[in-house]
């Protein structure tokens, strides 16, 4: 039982750091960041404002999936 959980939380560990990779990605840098990459379509949705906001929250929320898995497998190992 002990594994089949801990290749769970191995899964859901490699998800969350590839997901975080991503996420730090499409931040905005001085490029732009999304707001450079979807300039028009930004535009539409009042500004860029609300999509970085959303993407930083869903930033924070992968950082600490991270973190627990990391802690977990620290434990569980």
């Amino acid at each position: 039982m002990g594994s089949i959980l801990l290749n769970i939380i191995f899964g859901v560990h490699v998800l969350a750091s590839l997901g975080l990779i991503l996420l730090i990605l499409l931040h905005a840098g001085r490029g732009g960041g999304i707001s450079g990459l979807f300039s028009g379509m930004a535009d539409t949705f009042d500004g860029s404002g609300i999509v970085e906001k959303n993407l930083d929250r869903i930033t924070v929320v992968l950082g600490l999936v991270f973190a627990a898995t990391t802690l977990t497998m620290f434990i569980l190992l």
